[in-house]
């Protein structure tokens, strides 16, 4: 508890210093830094989003895939006139570290936006890795949890967050939460994978690295790959929170919740909703994951462009269905087209009435919030 305060007030010493880069001319900067002493984060994430406008708003919403190797004219427009608030970096933008590193300070610096970009990367362990020319790959979570050692698994997110960190990057999409026997999991028993997820979420926090547990509710039982199409887990609520849930409900109780975000999966759970995947789910998302388990922080949405969605909804619904259900950040990591249908389609529905302003701004604050504690990285 002493390490998580003395934590939090090295990082709102951080996050009042950015605040006097903000803040707008005409005060000295001894006036500027003394008036952001004064206010609490939440007034400064307050403030920071009262200035934003509603095409801002919005882009923040958005987390998005690039293509090249360095800043271009495509992810400028893409940073410019939709104010993406985020972007996830996959191997055809990952040459060498130094590259890497280039790039993503080029497009910290050249989005001109009022907060940091989020800045992620699937960076799991065994078969889902990125940048392999240059960044030591992390065992599989299976390989880890067959040791039976709880604290390979804070190592491993450590040394992870490190590398990761001296990049740019500020999110990592792990660890998995799913409790299964596949690679990408710690195990097959839910307390087990639990305690090993517990344990990754201490080494990204110790390096102020945002992680995401995925796939909620859980894909452990799921029989179909959702790149491909949308299938269904037939278990029932019992059996879900009985074994599925459990690592998830286990970090929503014991930590902070703008040190993560949970990614929901694209799976149809009818035990909780007959008709929706999770990520287009009410139920799920606002009902269960904020209601029941008591959530606070980020949900985002697991990429889009998937099978399991993008082969029944139109991109142009998509976003809203997703925000709807209760999404703070929608992912779409490929086609610049897509990406635009979905900001343009939020945007739309904020316009008609569909998606009311307050419900942006709910969004926009935990976004905020988390970009002022995290987004700091090594020079």
């Amino acid at each position: 508890m002493r390490n998580r305060k003395k934590r939090w007030g090295t990082l709102l010493a951080a996050i009042a210093m950015m605040t006097v880069m903000l803040a707008g001319c005409g005060n000295s900067a001894g006036e500027q830094g003394q008036a952001a002493e004064e206010k609490t984060l939440d007034e400064q994430v307050d403030d920071i989003v009262a200035s934003m406008s509603m095409t801002e708003k919005v882009g923040q919403m958005v987390m998005i895939g690039v293509k090249g190797t360095e800043v271009n004219d495509d992810s400028l427009y893409m940073l410019h006139q939709y104010h993406m608030g985020g972007i996830i970096l996959f191997d055809r933008n990952m040459e060498s570290a130094e590259q890497t590193k280039k790039l993503i300070a080029d497009l910290q610096a050249q989005a001109e936006q009022k907060v940091p970009l989020f800045i992620g990367v699937d960076e799991e362990g065994g078969d889902v890795v990125r940048g392999k020319s240059f960044l030591t790959p992390p065992p599989s979570q299976r390989e880890i949890g067959q040791t039976g050692e709880v604290t390979k698994a804070e190592d491993s997110a450590d040394k992870t967050a490190v590398a990761l960190k001296k990049l740019g990057f500020n999110v990592n999409f792990a660890p998995v939460a799913d409790v299964d026997s596949d690679a990408r999991s710690f195990g097959p028993d839910g307390e087990q994978t639990t305690k090993f997820v517990q344990a990754a979420s201490q080494g990204y926090e110790k390096n102020r690295v945002m992680y995401a547990l995925k796939h909620f509710p859980g894909i452990g039982r799921g029989t179909v790959d959702s790149h491909q199409d949308i299938s269904t887990i037939a278990a029932s609520k019992e059996e879900l929170e009985k074994r599925d849930l459990l690592p998830f409900k286990a970090i929503i109780d014991e930590r902070q919740p703008e040190d993560y975000f949970i990614l929901v999966s694209h799976l149809r759970y009818p035990a909780y909703d007959a008709e929706n995947p999770a990520s287009l789910s009410k139920a799920i998302q606002t009902d269960l994951l904020r209601g029941e388990l008591g959530y606070r922080g980020l949900i985002i949405t697991d990429d889009t462009e998937m099978g399991a969605l993008a082969k029944h909804y139109s991109f142009r619904e998509l976003g809203v269905r997703a925000v709807t259900a209760g999404a703070d950040v929608v992912m779409v990591c490929h086609e610049y087209e897509h990406e635009t249908d979905v900001y343009l389609g939020l945007l739309d529905a904020v316009k008609d009435g569909t998606i009311s302003e307050d419900r942006i701004n709910e969004s926009v604050r935990r976004i905020v919030k988390a970009k002022l504690l995290h987004a700091k990285t090594e020079a």
